[in-house]
Order: structure tokens, then sequence, then C-alpha cells
């Protein structure tokens, strides 16, 4: 079998670039390796029903996937810990129809113009790969713009004073506060920070034949039950509408054929186990920055950047306590955010020169609760007294949260290789994480952390802590306080660019030396920035479609 493009990932950046080209009328064969909870397959322009609001099949039991038993990541933080230093989850993003989009709580906003050129603006960084993108704001705006309008963003234009243009107003108006970031909103105003409504892949209101969001409050870690959240459910769908795309789940791609400068198809094992092979005019992958970069390497390919300069975001969790009740599992996880931490002014600029650093950025801030009722009764001793703690929930109804998505620098150290020792159950290598921040993230989060505990204190807390993922003091695990990061935001290690030895893939995520082989997904990022990837991995691979169309 031969089709004009196979389509490795069916996340976000999958599912854009498969409704793309089979709009324009190509055939197309998405692969997944994880189950399919999204889509009726008996009938593709339909969900499926498969989603609830469970917090032991989804937070307990590897819904999505993937299982860390079955499918193990290896961590260290240097060569100097050995060959590993853990085996198990590593800030897994859900292996499933849908990819991260299933489990996200829907924030997705844009980049701003400075995160295209942070070396040109800013200078280098010592022991980091500060590098300006290949492209500027200006050349991805109007894909933001559509891919904003094809998965359905709510939002208010204007309310972000420190946003960048836009062509277009968002799709939907935002939906309801929750009620805790109301009063925390109010506190960030009155010591001169801006809030505004969060971006959100979340209807608001009924949009693209989906309904409008209920705020059940299951939206972050959780696959929604209604399918409000539009990304990538939405782009998926109307692939899978047009008649000219496949869906094969549970499908491990494990190798890319080629022949000198062409990709020529991919290997791939069924849930049959049965290896088999497909030709194709062009690959495109979109598994994720570290699932991109394994299969490059299972596959051979010897680029001495493929892997390097993983990012992922360094965040500053700051919670606060309570005497009030604050209701915050009602709503969509995160109603409103600022961005002022990403901003440098004379106090960071003092805190960066005071560290021995040339500058230190923050990142978005998310105004949010911090638990769910299991997770909560898991928290309490067991007794007599446990009926009255979960009543009174002074650890979660009575806390609220900022948790600032800190730009993480890019490093060479910091990379994604393969286990020398370690194996799937397929019998491959899996993928391996070297991960250390830099000072900058550090420094960063020590100067902005202190200053929304004021804002919390200001709200009326009566204690607060602050807290990091990764954590630069906690035991090794997989739990918050663990040097391994949490942020299931991972970008960056198949870096575009313009060189082609500074660089894996150019602007369109085309692999220099090959014709027909595009990266569509986070691995392809330059900056890490401060705001969550998902918005700009879709323009990008929009706009990486709209290069092989």
């Amino acid at each position: 079998m031969s089709v004009d493009a196979v389509v490795v990932g069916s996340g976000p950046a999958g599912s854009t670039v498969a409704e793309a080209l089979t709009r324009a009328g190509w055939t197309v064969v998405i692969f997944e390796k994880g189950r399919n909870h999204l889509l009726d397959l008996s009938d593709p322009t339909k969900p499926a029903r498969d989603f609830s609001n469970d917090e032991i099949k989804f937070l307990c039991r590897h819904f999505l996937g993937p299982d860390p038993i079955v499918e193990p990541r290896t961590f260290r933080s240097s060569p100097e810990d050995g060959e590993r230093s853990h085996t198990g989850e590593v800030n897994s993003i859900p292996s499933t129809v849908g990819g991260g989009g299933t489990h996200a709580d829907g924030k997705v906003p844009r980049l701003r113009e400075e995160d295209f050129k942070l070396l040109s603006l800013y200078g280098p960084q010592r022991d980091a790969s500060v590098a300006d993108w290949p492209l500027a704001y200006e050349e991805l705006e109007p894909f933001y713009t559509e891919a904003e309008m094809a998965i359905g963003v709510a939002g208010q234009a204007g309310a972000n004073p420190f946003e960048s243009f836009r062509s277009a107003p968002y799709p939907m108006p935002p939906g309801p506060p929750m009620f805790g970031a109301t009063l925390s909103a109010k506190a960030a105003e009155a010591l001169g920070y801006h809030p505004y409504p969060a971006p959100t892949a979340a209807n608001s209101v009924p949009y693209g034949g989906r309904p409008a969001c209920n705020n059940c409050g299951f939206c972050a870690f959780f696959g929604c039950p209604i399918h409000a959240k539009g990304d990538p459910v939405a782009l998926l769908m109307a692939a899978m509408a047009s008649g000219n795309a496949k869906l094969m789940p549970e499908t491990f791609v494990s190798k890319i054929l080629t022949n000198g400068r062409r990709a020529t198809g991919v290997e791939f094992i069924g849930p049959d186990g049965t290896k088999r092979s497909m030709e194709a005019r062009y690959v495109v992958l979109a598994a994720g920055a570290i699932e991109t970069p394994r299969l490059l390497l299972l596959s051979g390919f010897d680029h001495p950047l493929i892997g390097r300069n993983l990012m992922v975001h360094f965040q500053t969790i700051v919670v606060g306590s309570f005497p009030m009740r604050l209701h915050s599992e009602r709503g969509r996880a995160v109603t409103h955010v600022h961005d002022d931490h990403i901003l440098m002014d004379r106090d960071s600029r003092a805190a960066a020169r005071e560290a021995g650093l040339p500058w230190i950025r923050g990142g978005m801030v998310e105004h949010s609760g911090t638990s769910l009722p299991i997770a909560e009764a898991k928290t309490y001793p067991w007794g007599p007294d446990h009926k009255v703690q979960m009543r009174e929930s002074p650890l979660r109804d009575h806390l609220w949260a900022f948790t600032m998505q800190g730009e993480d620098l890019a490093q060479p150290t910091n990379m994604v290789d393969l286990d020398p020792q370690v194996r799937d159950a397929r019998g491959f290598p899996v993928a391996r994480i070297t991960y250390k921040p830099h000072a900058h993230e550090v420094v960063a989060s020590c100067h902005h952390g202190p200053r929304l505990a004021e804002v919390l204190k200001l709200m009326g807390a009566h204690w607060t802590l602050v807290t990091t993922t990764p954590s630069c003091k906690g035991a090794l695990g997989a739990g918050i306080l663990s040097p391994i990061p949490q942020s299931r935001h991972v970008m960056g290690t198949v870096r575009m660019g313009e060189n082609p030895s500074a660089s894996v893939v150019d602007s369109f995520g085309r692999f220099h030396d090959m014709d027909n082989l595009v990266v569509a997904d986070s691995s392809v990022f330059v900056t890490s920035a401060g705001y969550g990837p998902t918005l700009t991995l879709v323009a990008l691979a929009s706009r990486a479609a709209a290069g092989l169309r």
C-alpha cells in the first residue's frame, strides 16, 4: 500500500497536518501507538464515549497511557549519575488517539514577538544554546489565527496588555471565571499585575458541532466526556470526515525507511504484533519532543543535534491556604492568567546581575485550584478523623495556587537518547532523558516566587509555600518534589534553523538533508518561551502542511 503521506502521531500537531492535507485531496494514514478513546471508528465523524469524570481511571490507572511498566522511560540528571537513576514515568504526555490534547485543560496562548528573537534582543547565556527562530511572529500570525478558528478558542482580545498583534478576534468569548480566580485576579491587580481570561480551547458556547463546556471541574489531565475541548478532536474529526484519512491506533512505528535523500515510508507493528511496512510520498513526524527523536535514533539518523537542547517548563508553584472555601473543583481548571513575570523590569534585571546572569525571564502565571477529591483523600491519615477532614477540606477547597510556566533555556547537555539497556514491551530501546535546569531557571523562580506569594497573602492567605518542578532538592521519584520534570511541556529536541550544522530542520520542519521528511511537533522549538506550547505547535504544523501542499 502506498499513500501520499503518513503522519506519525495523532495529537494536536498530527491532527492539524492530517486535516490540512486531506482537505487538499491527499491520502493520509495516521499512526498512533496508543489506544483509541476519542473517535467512534465505526463512524469516525463522531466522538467516542469513553471519557468520564473518573479520577482513578485517568490519574492512577494510565487510561490514556503510556503505562510506565509497559513503556517506561529512564532519567538521569547528568552522566555522573551513571546510565540512569530512575526507570518508569518521566514527564509523559498521553499515548492515545488525540495525544496531549486529550488530557490538557486547553490553555492555548500565543507566543509574543520577542520569543522568536531572544538572542538578538537579550544576548547569550553561558552554557545555554540561546538562538533566534528562523521565522518571526509576523510569519506565524496567520497560522495562529487559522488554528484558533479551527479548534475553537475562547478568549478576549485586548484583555492582555502585553499580547502581540492579532489579525482577528477570538472565535468565542471567555467562559465563566472560577470563583477563586475572581479573588486572585483582584489581588494581582492591586499589586500592579494584569490578569486576564485565559485563552482556552474549550467551548464557551456551542462551536463546531460540539457543546459548550459545562464546567464539571474534571478538565486538567482528563478527557472531556462531552468533547467540549476542541484540540485535537475538531481537526481529527474533520480529517476523518474527508474520506481521505485512515487512522491506525495501537500501531507502533518502529523505523523510517529511506533511500538516499528521500524517506520512502515506515515500518510498523500493529495490534497483532506483526511487522509490516507502508510506502508514502511524504513522512511527517508528530510524535512529540521525546518520541520523535527516539524514532529518528531507532531509524539510524545521526545528526549530532537530534535529541539535544531538550526544554521543559520550569514550573514555580505557589500555594496559599484560605479561611473561605474557594470551590476550585468548579470550572475549567484555569480561567485566569497573567504575563507580567515574562517581562524584564528593573527588579528582575537587578536579580539577574546579582546572580551573575545577563537576564532572566519568568513565564505565564496560571490562577488555579490545587487538587481533586481522591488525591485529597489520599493525603489525610486514615481513621475516625478522615471523614471530618474530607468535609472540611483544608487541603483542597481552602487552597489556591499560582503556577508559573517559567522559560527553560536550551542546553546541549539536556537531551533525549536511547537507553543502552532498558527496553519497552516490544523490545525496543526506550527514551532516556538527561536533564538539569540552568541557573537561569532557578534564579527566575527564586525572584518571582515570593512576589506571587505576596499576591496570595493580599488575597487573604493564612500561609503560603513555594515549590518547583523539577525540584532542585527533592528525592528522586515521579512526584512533584523530584528532579524529574512534571510540566508535560516538552520541546526542542529536533531544532529548526537556517544553518544545517546548527539545526536539524528548516523553518517548515523539513530535514536539511532529506527532501520529504518533516517534523511537525514541538521538537522543532528553538526556545521554550514562558507559554504553553500547544497553539504554537499547531500553528507550526499548519504552516508545515501548507509548505507540503
